[in-house]
């Protein structure tokens, strides 16, 4: 069995963002889904289900035409799980030199034909780079339940005033990947798309997305479902959106029926000409529950700092 797979692409003109001179975070999400799957499924030879992605930090903005390698290795087992590191480089197609543009770690699980999740294969590090990896994977098991319980123990109603945008439609055949399930990636773009318009509604069209984290999958998205994906903006920053997204779904003969199947936060900058944050206008906190979702921002700043960094070259 193989514990890494390495996938290389053109990124084409139609994975760019809106303006039309970068890559959309959405589309390097669903990226870095596919490595993942690719490496999980390989180790542990079974369909697998992404549970998990955390901690995308888009250091520097990826360019149509540019080549696209995605690194993906297993760091760490556990009885039926596995997280693996994915790592997105690019370069010029006439070099042969990739420069990091971002990292993150992803947890699938290895599940049967009936949905249910079998064991893995275990996993050893062999090497030194190998232990430190698998070391800082294990050290964010606890953390990373603590961040997802935080996010779930809040509620998000009616009372809040702040920016919202909210996105449904029915997950369509073109969708579904061999479980007969939305594509994990293809959640991922619709997490992002949604985002984008709430922090653009606040901001303008410079919105660009910095970090996505505290990705977490609690069910599969039927083809047929409605799918409901809704953004909220929580909190400003001095040059930073923060936006809460919950996707809910559910069968279109119970419409006002739908469940919860992933939460997660991301965070938008407001993109200048010269290519620069620029400052945002202070987001206005009139309600309770607007107060109380600001905190939990900044609770959540607070928990991911505490976070020490992979050292991923």
């Amino acid at each position: 069995m193989n514990d890494r797979i390495t996938l290389r692409f053109l990124a084409a003109p139609q994975d760019s963002a809106a303006g039309g001179t970068t890559v959309a975070a959405g589309r390097v999400l669903e990226w870095i889904d596919k490595a993942g799957y690719a490496c999980a499924v390989g180790w542990s030879s079974s369909y697998c289900v992404t549970a998990y992605v955390g901690n995308v930090h888009f250091t520097r903005p990826i360019a149509a035409g540019d080549m696209i390698e995605a690194e993906a290795r297993i760091i760490q087992t556990g009885r039926t799980s596995m997280q693996v590191l994915v790592t997105v480089s690019t370069g010029d197609v006439r070099s042969p030199s990739f420069t990091p543009a971002l990292h993150c770690i992803l947890v699938f699980v290895a599940v049967d034909d009936a949905g249910t999740p079998q064991p893995v294969p275990h996993w050893e590090p062999s090497t030194d780079d190998d232990r430190m990896l698998h070391h800082r994977a294990e050290e964010r098991l606890a953390p990373r339940r603590t961040i997802r319980d935080a996010m779930l123990g809040e509620e998000y109603t009616d009372a809040g005033t702040t920016p919202r945008t909210v996105f449904r439609f029915l997950a369509a055949p073109a969708d579904a990947n061999y479980g007969g399930n939305a594509h994990g990636g293809t959640v991922l773009r619709w997490i992002d798309e949604t985002a984008y318009a709430c922090a653009a509604s606040w901001s303008g069209t410079g919105a660009v997305a910095v970090y996505s984290g505290g990705i977490h999958f609690f069910r599969p998205i039927r083809i047929g479902d409605i799918v409901e994906v809704d953004a909220r903006l929580i909190h400003s920053g001095e040059r930073s959106l923060h936006v809460a997204i919950h996707v809910r779904s559910g069968s279109p003969r119970t419409p006002h029926d739908l469940h919860l199947t992933t939460q997660c936060m991301s965070i938008f900058v407001d993109v200048g000409p010269d290519g620069r944050a620029r400052p945002v206008l202070p987001l206005p906190l009139l309600s309770d529950e607007d107060r109380r979702l600001d905190a939990h921002a900044r609770t959540l700043i607070r928990l991911r700092s505490q976070l020490e960094a992979l050292p991923v070259a």
